[in-house]
């Protein structure tokens, strides 16, 4: 079409280049279905593909008009061409013949079709094929003459063979493969889009995408194809989803958009190619939800079983698992384990009371509510720290029964929502460690997200069953944790220990907060005479095994020291019998084989990893005193300890020097002792070396700051015993601490009766004088009948059993303590005298009327004492003369 035509086109708006039609001056749907206009083109038609050329013949057979096109697609120029026989100008010689006599009857008349081999220069080969359409017309004059049409076969054949490659991509691709046209219709589908959408290729002509697709991914694709209609840029990868014909599940594919154009750049369309990826979709989906629960487990592998702490499990397990698995979640435990009941009843069954540990939301603040039980409960929230039961037909009680997890679906009754309005999937799993449920964790997603499937059961379990184990973990050690509590507090003397002229105040600190219980020791006990035995020990080794040792030790410690010996011989039967505790059954101690074996040479054999062990636990030092408070004296003796400090009033703190002596359990070596004066308001601190040794600092340094701290604590006992905490580093949890401290105030002498007595009869009656007196002078006039008779007692066996002076004394403090001293090592000892005899009933009577009675050895003798417990007013003593008479 000339350009001629183009300006009517513009003039009544009907298209053109620039014009409103559509992009790139192409016609709207309707107007190519109306009458025939004229319209400008640019160039890149059909023509121009096929490289069509022509000329025409004169009546004299001879060429006399040759288009510009057949001078550019032959080569031949027009002034070689213009008035000559076409036939001896163009074909070779061989062919003139034959080729002048198809001129004839073209000439006649007669049309004509043919390929004709042509040379573009005279006398030179034929170089080209061409096919030439030939078609009779008149001249002016009337006369025959022939219009020829010239397409170049080359071209020709080029498209024919685009055309069957663009046939067999489009057809047998196995991709659904689509052209638009301008108008956004379906010109041409693939076989492959007609079997997925069902009907032949043919029926999906002329059809939009709301035709095959659901209405909103039909809009985003409308949207899709105009935009690459008008702007050129692709899309790729547009995920497009519905449901194919004959199937229930949707279908997803993925759609690539380009747009199409003429030779001339026009655009004619736009191709889609969309390919199935629901099998890949799927496969990522479940990849992603693979890594979603392999990251979740590591996850809950990093942080779940951090603490050994019920609650912090349970909270922990609620934290990886909301939002990442499910949007509520909750932990129920049952009460009984919590409780320290191995297996309380209903467990079996699941009907056992449960409490809510822990619970956890995404979506609400408010509990969750239970799962559907047995017709006619009414499910209800949970609060945390509630108690409360599974009806046995509920699923929850089901899977606490079998120990098998449990998909509870949402639903809605009448009545109202079962699982809550918004929760439409809740998985309830047995919490299973070492073949025993423990609890049940639910997790609940709400609507809108997906409904725990296989993969989600499977994963739920496996969470679940870490914090199981972790959980039934803290539970055990809760249970091992409280009995080493007992223990630990059994082997220690009660908080507020009591004295005769002392004033105590004591603190322990265990170096592991995990178990609460170590080695360390410290004893205060009560001797005959009013005097104290002060005790601080240390076994090496930490936790429950150290515990258990120190407990052994410390009941040595305490059944020596009734047997009133001296310090230094306390800590040599307790040598003896720490390294019986740590013997290795082969007759010797292991403790001592390990003290040694630190100077063995490195050729030397060395000890098995056991034995090692045990002589760590069974080795000790101690340090044991003893103070009298009439005396006001203090007898130490050491076992590898560390040395007491002692305070005086006014004075720096001071190291005593105390022979320090080999630990205990080693053997061989004696211990030696030295007797210590301590003024009154003197403070004397007994310490382990966990307060003043760490790898923090040396032990020069530690006892340094001790004795600093010391050296101000002119306060209250107690105040001034956390005072020395505070000073100290105390936080280092290396090892335990244990410290003692005493001041000083002894016995006034006012309440100290002495009086010697000499061997004969009437001191008897001197010595029931004598305590009437001072009892009367210490107000103690109920005690006085028993007293005489008591003290008749005694001073008549040291008579008659005894040698040498006797001496008497009083003393008065919480009790009252009698004692009779003579030079005979002989012990006194009670029996039971028979109906007969007249005497033997001396002891028994101080058995039945006093609080408690004993003897003990003297250097220079022996010492017989008992003691009473003064009056309160509320109980009555016990008379004389029926406990005499109950004898009988």
């Amino acid at each position: 079409m000339s350009s001629g035509g183009a300006e009517p086109a513009q003039a009544d708006g009907q298209g053109g280049a620039d014009g409103p039609g559509e992009p790139g001056g192409l016609p709207r749907a309707r107007e190519l279905q109306g009458p025939p206009i004229w319209q400008s083109s640019r160039p890149g038609s059909i023509y121009d593909y096929i490289r069509v050329a022509s000329f025409s013949l004169g009546p004299d057979g001879r060429i006399d008009q040759w288009s510009e096109r057949a001078e550019h697609m032959l080569g031949i120029p027009a002034r070689y061409a213009l008035g000559k026989d076409p036939v001896e100008a163009f074909v070779p010689r061989e062919l003139r013949a034959t080729s002048r006599r198809k001129v004839s009857e073209i000439l006649d008349g007669r049309e004509w079709t043919g390929l004709v081999p042509y040379r573009r220069e005279e006398g030179g080969d034929a170089d080209g094929l061409a096919e030439i359409y030939v078609m009779p017309s008149r001249d002016e004059n009337g006369e025959r003459a022939a219009v020829c049409l010239v397409v170049d076969v080359r071209a020709l054949r080029g498209i024919e063979t685009d055309l069957a490659a663009s046939q067999a991509v489009f057809g047998q691709s196995p991709m659904g493969f689509t052209l638009f046209g301008t108008d956004l219709r379906l010109l041409r589908v693939n076989e492959r889009f007609a079997t997925v959408f069902g009907g032949p290729a043919s029926k999906y002509r002329g059809c939009g995408p709301h035709d095959f697709l659901p209405r909103s991914e039909a809009e985003r694709m409308t949207a899709a194809l105009r935009r690459v209609l008008e702007t050129g840029e692709p899309v790729t990868e547009m995920q497009l989803v519905g449901m194919a014909p004959g199937e229930e599940d949707r279908r997803r594919w993925s759609v690539s958009l380009y747009r199409l154009h003429g030779a001339s750049g026009r655009p004619i369309g736009v191709a889609a190619l969309a390919a199935d990826v629901t099998g890949r979709r799927r496969a990522e989906r479940e990849a992603a939800s693979a890594r979603r629960n392999l990251a979740l487990l590591n996850e809950a592998g990093a942080r779940i079983g951090n603490s050994l702490d019920l609650e912090t499990t349970a909270r922990t397990l609620l934290d990886v698992a909301v939002p990442q698995f499910c949007d509520l979640a909750s932990v129920d435990l049952y009460q009984g384990l919590l409780s320290g009941d191995e297996a309380p009843p209903g467990m079996s069954d699941g009907s056992a009371e449960l409490r809510r540990v822990a619970f956890a939301s995404a979506v609400s603040d408010a509990p969750l509510p239970t799962a559907p039980g047995a017709p006619g409960d009414a499910p209800g929230p949970v609060a945390v720290g509630a108690v409360h039961r599974y009806p046995f037909n509920s699923p929850c009680a089901g899977a606490l029964r079998t120990a098998h997890a449990q998909i509870i679906p949402g639903r809605e009754s009448d009545d109202g929502p079962e699982l809550g309005a918004v929760v439409h999937s809740t998985l309830a799993v047995p919490m299973v460690a070492r073949d025993t449920v423990v609890g049940l964790v639910q997790f609940s997603r709400t609507k809108g997200s997906e409904p725990f499937g296989e993969r989600d059961t499977a994963l739920a379990v496996e969470l679940a069953a870490r914090a199981a184990v972790c959980i039934d973990n803290a539970r055990l050690y809760r249970r091992e944790h409280e009995r080493a509590l007992i223990l630990q507090r059994s082997l220690l003397p009660p908080g507020d220990p009591e004295a005769a002229g002392l004033d105590i105040a004591c603190r322990y600190l265990p170096g592991t907060t995990a178990t609460e219980v170590g080695g360390d020791w410290f004893d205060v006990i009560e001797l005959p005479g009013h005097r104290t035995a002060l005790v601080v020990g240390d076994v090496m080794g930490r936790g429950l095994r150290a515990a258990v040792a120190m407990g052994e030790l410390r009941t040595a410690v305490r059944t020596l020291a009734l047997l009133d010996l001296e310090p230094a011989e306390v800590l040599s039967a307790l040598d003896e019998i720490a390294r019986g505790l740590g013997g290795d059954g082969e007759g010797r101690s292991s403790s001592a084989r390990s003290a040694r074996s630190r100077s063995e040479g490195p050729g030397e054999p060395r000890r098995s990893a056991r034995t090692a062990d045990l002589s760590e636990v069974y080795l000790a030092t101690c340090v044991y005193a003893v103070y009298d408070p009439v005396t006001r004296r203090c007898t130490f003796a050491n076992a590898g300890h560390l040395p007491p400090v002692l305070v005086e009033d006014g004075e720096d703190a001071l190291l005593l020097d105390v022979p320090p002596g080999m630990p205990l359990g080693v053997g061989g070596e004696p211990f030696e002792e030295i007797e210590v004066e301590l003024p009154d308001g003197a403070l004397l601190a007994l310490y382990t070396d966990g307060l003043v040794e760490s790898r923090h600092h040396p032990l020069e340094e530690g006892l340094q700051a001790f004795r600093t701290a010391l050296s101000g604590a002119d306060r209250p006992l107690e105040d001034a015993c956390d005072q020395v905490l505070s000073a100290m580093d105390t936080s280092h949890g290396e090892d335990d601490i244990a410290l003692l401290m005493a001041r000083v105030h002894g016995l006034p002498k006012d309440a100290v009766g002495d009086w010697s007595l000499a061997p004969e009869a009437r001191s008897v009656a001197r010595a029931r004088e004598l305590a009437r007196d001072q009892l009367t002078d210490w107000g103690l006039q109920d005690l006085v009948d028993t007293t005489e008779l008591l003290v008749s007692e005694l001073v008549t066996n040291a008579l008659r059993h005894g040698h040498g002076e006797i001496r008497l004394r009083l003393l008065l403090d919480r009790t009252l303590v009698c004692e009779v001293w003579d030079a005979d090592l002989a012990q006194p000892r009670r029996r039971r005298a028979r109906d007969t005899d007249e005497g033997g009933r001396g002891l028994q009577l101080v058995g039945l009327l006093s609080q408690g009675w004993g003897s003990r050895r003297t250097p220079r003798g022996k010492t017989v004492w008992f003691e009473l417990a003064l009056p309160d007013g509320e109980s009555a003593a016990v008379d004389p003369a029926e406990a005499l008479l109950s004898l009988f």
